[in-house]
């Protein structure tokens, strides 16, 4: 391995912060997130759909407000049975992967690309609708004036929180932790000021919200009553968003993180069903009315407020926009979680070949930099099309929300009934998993069936778009692994026959030396080193190897995958290195670990072009018969770049091109990570 360069100061540096060394054994601890931090970084998803979800659910009650009592105890019930329903996924997928996982685990890979595309519009989402109820929640005491400028203001906080993932996870949260507890703060206090003082009232609120659901059960009759209820119980579905976000982003929780995901699950449903049912309870307690230019919310806290310090009062003004601010901060905290695991979701898609590989690169802050601009600008263009209208983006929200909830309890569900002979207590967990599957699945099929028309239509077009790009992309990979295990079968088969006769190889740093960028012992390799005794017979005296184990999401999740990674990449090099000493060929190699490709295969060749002076380096580069936006899009220009690098170094380079011929049969599915197709 070759010794890293000291980092100096740059803009880049000052910016996003200094690199993260992957291969520093405690950069696992550093960057991971304890139960508490976890639940700033990853609960505030779901704590803040509070701001919006019981907002929908109780408007959609419309003169049956008396339905609330029934509607927040269903809530607080429903997030404790999704949020059990979820760790007990943990417990099963302790690596992470949350919807995407499970799906593809225990319903299979269509199911699970179904679940994955699904999450991955559905932080899109997350971004958007976070963003646009933090707007309304603070321009609900704004001047009416500055209207006009909501819109951008929602644009300049996405790009602010694109420059915040950028600069690492742990950085990003820890920046927005004072938000966090601010809320939690000024919420109880609010909550429980709405509350006591009507604690006396609440056995004849019990009793009259009794006797109109039967009189509504006479008159309307029972399965009116009923659809009223579950159709605002669905619009509310909002309120259970980013519980599945532990399950996803377990890769950043501190170890043991099975315990420290069910210690933050236990957070965020507790906080969610206090907050939630409370604000339900809290308008129902207080009359609260939709006044036109203000959120539900913000009337609800100006009631509360007014009650105990006059409606005209300073006091209660300025309380008002003190937690109208923590819950506009809080609301950003929760697109923060679209970025952490949006990008999370498609790197995991990107090492099964369903997207781009590129997709699982880390930076060398170790986030997935690709990942955070894709979330980023995907936000914008829903935040265009919505115009910010947070009630178009609820309904676009819930549908992909609950439809990766239920993929996953049904696949949970469907692993407890198969493994009922050996898995105890499974008649417990079947059960958990039941009620969470009968929760989401309701909530699904009510939104789909009553707000199709009006915008959830847009969420199921893009999903299913999105579905099919991944297809593409799959079946373009697919074809290439199939053309190249071609290329490896004929060449990986050649016999190591070293000739007994000749001399041993020696080493003659002055000699002419070939320098061969290689990735895995494979076919593309072995093609390249042989042209290069094709087109130089007699030329070359010394070969060296040169490659670099690239360190993407598949990898860094421990120091025990790092260190698989670098035996793989010894093993592979000792193969290429006795490959050509039976060729007569005096052989050795060097390899380093990283995140940055160009960077560090730059670093190598300039320390090999300083040991061997004549050296030139050799690449081999996959050519297509026709170039396409897939193989623009879905293949590296390493070689091209890395030749531009070390040309302006003074270094000499050759790219030796390699004919891939596509069948049109479809090949047999493969997975493949992002360091395995070129």
């Amino acid at each position: 391995m070759t010794e890293k360069k000291s980092a100096g100061f740059s803009l880049k540096s000052f910016l996003f912060g200094k690199p993260k060394d992957p291969l520093d054994p405690r950069v696992f601890h550093q960057i991971s997130l304890v139960a508490f931090l976890a639940w700033v970084g990853l609960g505030a998803d779901g704590l803040s759909s509070s701001a919006y979800g019981p907002e929908e659910a109780y408007l959609a009650l419309g003169q049956h407000f008396y339905l609330a009592l029934l509607l927040a105890i269903m809530t607080a019930v429903t997030v404790f049975i999704i949020s059990a329903s979820y760790s007990q996924i943990i417990e099963l997928f302790p690596t992470g992967g949350g919807g995407y996982l499970v799906a593809t685990k225990l319903l299979g890979s269509r199911a699970g690309l179904v679940s994955g595309s699904a999450l991955v519009v559905d932080y899109m989402l997350t971004i958007t609708i976070s963003i646009a109820s933090s707007a309304d929640a603070l321009f609900s005491f704004l001047p009416v004036l500055l209207g006009p400028y909501k819109f951008l203001v929602e644009v300049m906080l996405i790009f602010a929180l694109i420059f915040l993932n950028l600069r690492g996870v742990r950085e990003s949260v820890l920046f927005l932790l004072p938000i966090f507890l601010l809320f939690i703060v000024m919420h109880i206090v609010v909550l429980t000021m709405g509350v006591l003082p009507h604690a006396a009232d609440m056995p004849a609120l019990v009793a009259n919200s009794y006797q109109e659901v039967n009189r509504d059960v006479q008159g309307l009759g029972l399965l009116a009553t009923l659809g009223i209820l579950l159709h605002a119980y669905s619009l509310g579905g909002g309120t259970y968003t980013g519980i599945e976000a532990v399950s996803n982003g377990l890769q950043i929780l501190r170890e043991p993180r099975v315990v420290t995901g069910k210690k933050t699950m236990l957070y965020m449903a507790t906080s969610l069903a206090f907050t939630a049912g409370g604000i339900l309870l809290c308008y129902l307690l207080n009359r609260v009315m939709h006044e036109p230019g203000k959120t539900l919310n913000a009337s609800l806290f100006a009631n509360i407020y007014g009650a105990f310090f006059g409606a005209d009062s300073t006091t209660t003004a300025t309380l008002v926009i003190v937690t109208l601010i923590t819950e506009a901060a809080l609301l950003i905290v929760a697109a923060q979680a679209g970025f952490l695991d949006g990008p999370r979701v498609l790197s995991n898609m990107s090492l099964d070949s369903w997207t781009p590989h590129r997709l699982s690169h880390l930076s060398d802050q170790l986030v997935t930099r690709n990942g955070v601009w894709f979330m980023g600008i995907a936000s914008l263009g829903f935040l265009a099309y919505s115009h910010g209208e947070v009630k178009l983006l609820v309904v676009m929200y819930s549908i992909n929300v609950f439809l990766t909830f239920t993929l996953s309890q049904l696949g949970m569900c469907r692993h407890w009934w198969q493994v009922r002979r050996t898995a105890e207590p499974w008649r417990m967990k079947l059960a958990i998993n039941g009620l969470g599957l009968l929760s989401t699945s309701t909530i699904l099929c009510v939104t789909v069936a009553t707000k199709f028309l009006e915008g959830g239509w847009l969420t199921i077009v893009v999903t299913f778009v999105f579905v099919l790009l991944c297809q593409a992309v799959r079946w373009h990979y697919d074809r290439v692994q199939k053309a190249l295990e071609s290329l490896d079968d004929t060449l990986l088969g050649i016999p190591f026959q070293p000739d007994l006769k000749a001399p041993t190889p020696v080493k003659n740093a002055q000699a002419p030396t070939a320098g061969i960028i290689v990735r895995d012992f494979d076919g593309i390799g072995v093609h390249t080193l042989l042209n290069i005794q094709r087109l130089f017979p007699n030329h070359f005296h010394n070969i060296v190897f040169i490659s670099v184990g690239v360190i993407d999401t598949g990898q860094f999740k421990g120091h025990a995958e790092i260190e698989s990674l670098k035996r793989k990449k010894e093993e592979d090099l000792k193969s290429f290195v006795d490959f050509a000493t039976c060729l007569g060929w005096y052989a050795e190699y060097r390899y380093d670990l990283g995140v940055d490709l160009i960077d560090e295969l730059e670093q190598i060749c300039n320390l090999v072009a300083k040991e061997f002076p004549r050296t030139v380096f050799f690449s081999g580069k996959l050519v297509f018969e026709e170039e396409s936006v897939f193989t623009r899009l879905l293949h590296n220009h390493t070689p091209y770049t890395l030749q531009q690098k070390l040309q302006f170094a003074g270094r000499e380079m050759m790219i030796l091109p390699i004919r891939v011929f596509l069948s049109s049969k479809s090949p047999r599915n493969l997975e493949r990570g992002s360091s395995g197709l070129p």
